[in-house]
């Protein structure tokens, strides 16, 4: 079965079509619960995001700061295994038919198996990868089987970023690339400022044709409106997390983290 990488450009480019940015929202899978995790991220499709992140809890997430290492760490004490991301990842798109990925850092799919990771992230319907932490001259490996099994391959670039290392990133890259708006983990912030703006443009200046969506920092309609004026996708994590963890019970979180992909659809398309 072949991935649905082709799902996540229809995607972005029916958000394009309509004059918007993308919604595109981060949970960890196995947070709460297994179960849990899937109630949550199908509520926030059912608010209005168009595609959805699920993370793969690690237990050193060296970019996450400290909302969405709680979350992670909640999740591994509760035993989740990469066969849970892949029914998450699974249960979401079924119930959906919008386009999954998974957010992972590399050492995990290394263990699992490139080829057979890639398989059964395909065959679980996925789109795709978000590999942070993954150098584009080691990608090798992990692009020939991802491409083989139709998922995108979705590389960060930062402000930090030299000119040709985004040409390097963007020309290996696939299905989007992901533009951090600031330096350091992620969070929520009170602004999300100037150099995601000028990242993207520079990000685009090197001729890709790939969308370039900006997270870390969005949190509430008015930053998803601010980023959706110059971004193609509005990523938002470590703020649907937040209202997981602050709910007094389940039920009351994933109507919270409805609530708010309502309110960040509003705002990537200028009605909040």
């Amino acid at each position: 079965m072949s991935g649905n990488i082709q799902l996540l450009s229809d995607t972005l480019a029916a958000a394009k079509a309509e004059g918007r940015s993308a919604l595109i929202a981060y949970l960890p899978a196995g947070f709460p619960t297994v179960d849990g995790g899937i109630d949550a991220i199908k509520a926030v499709f059912e608010g209005g995001a168009d595609i959805v992140e699920v993370g793969l809890p690690h237990s050193d997430p060296v970019l996450d700061g400290p909302v969405i290492q709680t979350a992670d760490d909640i999740a591994l004490r509760g035993g989740v295994k990469i066969a849970d991301v892949l029914r998450t990842v699974r249960d979401a798109y079924r119930a959906s038919g919008k386009p999954v990925l998974v957010m992972t850092y590399w050492n995990p799919i290394d263990r699992y198996g490139v080829e057979r990771f890639t398989a059964e992230l395909a065959e679980a319907g996925g789109a795709g990868c978000i590999l942070p932490d993954l150098p584009v001259q080691e990608s090798a490996l992990w692009r020939e089987h991802a491409g083989k099994h139709g998922l995108a391959t979705v590389f960060v670039v930062a402000p930090s970023s030299k000119d040709a290392r985004l040409g390097e990133i963007t020309a290996a890259g696939s299905g989007f690339v992901y533009a951090a708006s600031l330096m350091g983990v992620t969070g929520t912030r009170a602004s999300v400022g100037a150099q995601a703006q000028d990242l993207v443009q520079r990000t685009r200046g090197t001729g890709t044709d790939l969308p370039v969506c900006v997270g870390l920092g969005v949190s509430n309609a008015t930053q998803a409106a601010e980023v959706a004026g110059f971004a193609d996708g509005v990523i938002v994590g470590s703020a649907f997390v937040k209202r997981m963890l602050d709910a007094p019970d389940h039920a009351a979180g994933v109507e919270a983290v409805r609530g708010l992909a309502a309110d960040l659809a509003k705002g990537v398309r200028g009605t909040a």
